[in-house]
């Protein structure tokens, strides 16, 4: 609907009604416009369409790929999305993620926590809520200049520049772009995810990522000690998600299944099998068994028959079992099918490096049963790429027969190499990364958890720096005030950005001409009008 017409559709619901001459229907069609989305559901089956046609895009041509960055604060997720569309004019396959990781460090009431599932189960759907309540306000705060500029125009008498900022109001983008977001394992069985799912859902997320971990021993993917459970357990809070999103009417929501068997070693029960060669044998044939006689049977022993032996799986001190060494890769890509083949619409491989060889060995045995199965990949900061990427330079220097004798392949990060072929070629690597494992290793969404976990903390070290060293005030004009205004940084306008301009609206709006503004002659943010 364009400007116009939401102006002729206000008018028609203001115009006649004793009392409420003072009404203006131009003002009603500006605060609709600034307030598009109405609820977190009308967010979640918006974005979901988006994510949908993305997913088609990409099938289409792998070029199409799409990316995102982990957000820990709404104001994060707002200045990521205006700075898209300052430097890009589109926020067009550019998403947000939200980390489990980033909340238990930095959203939880009990303080730092590692990535556990200990964290409140209500901070996700919070962050969720939040982020969104940051991008509609970015699209108030955008409209809003345009809708002041547009006045301006009117009033010096500028038809055509009117007419131009009316089709820019006609053709404007919000900033609302789908959420990928993290619901660990569940936080509990499969209603308790089902209810959690929901939550979110109704906060906006149209793209929920599930891990096959015990929920109540979950652990960060990069790091040991993970325990997986079965496929039926793991596909019942597929199912339940699915379920949230349908009762909610976000008939095309996305789930994405997350494995972690790749450095999973351990699981916690041993699955039910009904038959020889269904999906629980399947789970148990990677067990790590000695076979043994019913006379070598012990106290309190487990054992399990299968094709005619008798087995007894090895089981920690801890009551957990052991999958055999080397059998990751294999439960990886049972874990895909078999989500694919029961609900799942994106898959998420967590591997213990960026390795395009490596994740395209795993995506291709999974696409000879699901041809279009495709994943969300983590470009984690757990890794250290300059480190993998220079090994990974080296032993192809190697492999071809080049003389790597001036190189150390254990000190590769130093600073020594910067300079060197070797480094600039696996710089090369790592800027073509996305691309190259797009096309080759079946990854429709990249993304990259913790970015502004590490940028902030990256900023302050700097700023902390030099404020309280010698350069004093100057550390802080210099690196930050200065580079934001010649960087064109919407927030320098910070009473802006929080809101000031469009509270002077609203107040004219409700008081005319007896508004008290904030944004008057003598406010000091008129310094960096030029």
């Amino acid at each position: 609907m364009s400007y116009q017409s939401q102006v002729q559709a206000a008018a028609a619901a203001v115009n006649g009604k004793p009392g409420w001459e003072s009404i203006s229907a131009e003002s009603v069609a500006r605060m609709r416009l600034q307030n598009r989305f109405q609820s977190g559901l009308d967010i979640a089956r918006y974005t979901a369409a988006i994510m949908r046609h993305d997913m088609e895009a990409y099938d289409a041509d792998p070029a199409s790929y799409t990316q995102s960055l982990g957000c820990w604060h709404g104001f994060i997720g707002q200045q990521k999305l205006i700075s898209i569309k300052k430097h890009f004019g589109t926020t067009d396959k550019r998403y947000l993620y939200l980390s489990g990781w980033m909340i238990a460090a930095l959203r939880s009431e009990f303080g730092p926590l590692p990535d556990q599932s200990m964290h409140e189960k209500t901070s996700v759907p919070a962050l969720i809520e939040e982020l969104y309540t940051f991008l509609r306000q970015a699209d108030a705060r955008e409209l809003g200049g345009l809708f002041r500029d547009l006045d301006a125009a009117r009033d010096a008498g500028d038809a055509v520049k009117a007419k131009a900022i009316e089709h820019q109001i006609d053709n404007f983008q919000t900033h609302v772009v789908p959420i990928i977001a993290d619901i660990d394992a569940g936080f509990g069985n499969a209603e308790a995810t089902y209810l959690l799912a929901k939550k979110m859902i109704e906060a906006g997320a149209c793209a929920l990522q599930i891990e096959n971990q015990v929920s109540d021993e979950k652990q960060c993917g990069h790091q040991d000690g993970k325990v997986t459970v079965p496929h039926e357990d793991f596909v019942a809070k597929i199912r339940a998600i699915r379920y949230a999103f349908l009762e909610l009417g976000v008939e095309d929501g996305i789930i994405v299944a997350r494995t972690d068997s790749l450095g999973a070693g351990l699981t916690k029960q041993i699955a039910f099998s009904r038959e020889p060669g269904d999906i629980g044998d399947q789970y148990n044939s990677f067990l790590d068994c000695e076979e043994i006689d019913v006379g070598q049977v012990g106290n309190g022993d487990v054992v399990i028959s299968r094709n005619g032996k008798l087995l007894r799986p090895k089981r920690l001190a801890s009551n957990l079992f052991q999958f055999r060494a080397g059998s990751g890769e294999d439960r990886c890509v049972l874990d895909c099918i078999n989500s694919l083949q029961n609900g799942a619409d994106l898959l998420w491989i967590e591997t213990e490096k960026p390795h395009i060889g490596q994740i395209a060995g795993m995506v291709n045995r999974i696409r000879e049963v699901i041809p279009n199965a495709k994943l969300v990949y983590n470009n984690s900061p757990s890794f250290n790429w300059t480190l993998n990427f220079r090994q990974q330079v080296y032993d192809a220097m190697v492999a071809a027969g080049k003389d790597v004798s001036t190189y150390d392949r254990a000190r590769l990060m130093s600073v020594d190499y910067d300079a060197t072929e070797l480094a600039q070629e696996a710089d090369e690597r790592i800027r073509t990364f996305q691309r190259d494992a797009a096309a080759q290793a079946g990854i429709f969404h990249h993304l990259i958890t913790l970015p502004t976990y590490h940028t902030a903390a990256l900023s302050t070290d700097n700023l902390a720096k030099e404020y309280f060293g010698d350069a004093g005030m100057l550390g802080y004009v210099k690196n930050v005030q200065r580079a934001e205004i010649r960087q064109g940084i919407a927030c320098v306008k910070h009473q802006n950005m929080s809101g000031s301009d469009i509270g002077d609206d609203h107040k004219e709006y409700f008081a005319g001409e007896a508004a008290l503004k904030a944004g008057g002659a003598h406010n000091t943010m008129n310094q960096f009008a030029a």
